[in-house]
């Protein structure tokens, strides 16, 4: 959600830890953005339609190029974005609402692969080796991104 001039502490967030306060904030939203190529954008289309409010939502949403879609909120365009949430961190003028309920979530896994070409394909190694580690999970866990589990 977009910050305003009052400060955050004074604004209650909405409540999107359960489905009911996340149904209940989005429909309640003037607009949403969220990636509009790629799986994550079909993927909250088809929650909408699954939770029951695609068709009241469509007037509302955003589609968005992926690189631009939280920063629509920041400036005001739109209220609200629905993205993976390593995508929201650091991004100047929005305020982290939270995940969206487990039972509504999908996940993405990512992998890395390596050129055997690579000048530095040792570094590439460690560094994938090292995404798996307690202290990269000590890092990405806060911004979103979920431990490696194999």
């Amino acid at each position: 959600m977009r910050k305003n001039s009052t400060a955050l502490s004074d604004v209650p967030k909405p409540d999107i830890s359960t489905v009911e306060g996340f149904k209940k904030t989005i429909l309640s939203i003037n607009s949403v953005a969220y990636p509009g190529d790629g799986a994550s954008g079909i993927y909250f289309v088809s929650l909408l339609d699954r939770m029951g409010i695609g068709a009241e939502m469509k007037p509302k949403l955003r589609p968005m190029p992926g690189e631009y879609n939280v920063e629509v909120v920041a400036t005001g365009t739109v209220d609200m974005v629905v993205v993976v949430a390593s995508r929201i961190y650091g991004v100047p003028g929005v305020d982290m609402l939270g995940l969206i309920p487990k039972e509504l979530q999908t996940w993405i896994g990512f992998a890395t692969g390596i050129n055997p070409q690579s000048k530095h394909a040792e570094a590439a190694r460690a560094l994938t080796k090292f995404l798996s580690t307690p202290p990269a999970d000590a890092v990405l866990k806060p911004i979103g991104i979920e431990p490696f589990v194999e």
